[in-house]
């Protein structure tokens, strides 16, 4: 998930599981939802989740709802066919897009004929999406506790939703993903490059929260990846070519086991 470009911050979400017990409060007032504005500011996914909830519709304005050239590469968007073309050679369709914010990445693999469900922390972001996908399914979810059957998913993408758990949290996010993926399903990951380290930001997106993101290691991600039985099968690294980027994207194609 990309914020808003005039925000000069880069792109991500992540993903969290809610259910009937573990809910983030909110209330809906004359049919719009109003979201509680608190949040533990040292749980990166309830900050995630705090400002993205409190910039959706800023995020709909500049960001929008699909796949386009002026916020993807060409290089990103072969990628995404790419993985559509892993999968599709499989015996399965079914995939999931974790941290699909307003349905972006969830609409471009619905229109290449993939079973798709989104699945995001954000209440506010799944608002947003289901407006304009009606069509697809989406749900709430998170990146290391998946409301996902084992060995269930053909693929899975991550478009920018690792980029605001820490490096240390990765290897968790991982081995969950091997466990919903089926054998020689494929994962697909984008991100802001780096070295790990931390871009703190108050007051993100205009909000009244802030929030950190972490440029990744491609290296350590990968290293990361094969500790949890996903295979690296391609990498990729790209530079800045957009207003809204100030680091490198990585790319990688990693098959599970």
């Amino acid at each position: 998930m990309m914020p808003p470009r005039d925000t000069r911050v880069e792109r991500g979400s992540p993903v969290t599981t809610i259910t009937a017990r573990r809910r983030p409060v909110y209330q809906r007032r004359s049919g719009r939802a109003q979201y509680c504005r608190w949040v533990p500011q040292e749980d990166h996914v309830a900050s995630a989740r705090a400002v993205y909830d409190a910039s959706a519709d800023h995020y709909v304005e500049f960001v929008g709802t699909e796949i386009s050239a002026a916020t993807e590469a060409p290089v990103d968007r072969a990628l995404l066919v790419a993985f559509v073309d892993l999968v599709k050679a499989g015996t399965s369709r079914r995939v999931a897009d974790v941290g699909c914010g307003t349905g972006r990445a969830t609409a471009f693999l619905a229109k290449h004929d993939l079973d798709v469900v989104g699945l995001d922390v954000s209440p506010a972001m799944l608002d947003a999406a289901r407006i304009a996908h009606p069509e697809i399914r989406f749900e709430e979810g998170r990146l290391d506790d998946l409301p996902v059957e084992d060995a269930s998913l053909a693929g899975v993408v991550c478009w920018y939703s690792i980029i605001y758990t820490p490096p240390e949290r990765l290897g968790d996010v991982f081995t969950e993903l091997s466990r919903v993926l089926n054998p020689g399903g494929h994962l697909l990951l984008g991100f802001q490059a780096g070295n790990g380290d931390p871009v703190h930001r108050t007051e993100a997106f205009g909000t009244a929260f802030s929030l950190t993101s972490f440029r990744h290691s491609p290296g350590d991600v990968c290293n990361r990846l094969e500790h949890a039985g996903l295979e690296v099968r391609a990498t990729a690294l790209r530079e800045p070519e957009f207003t809204h980027e100030q680091t490198p994207q990585a790319f990688v194609i990693a098959r599970n086991g």
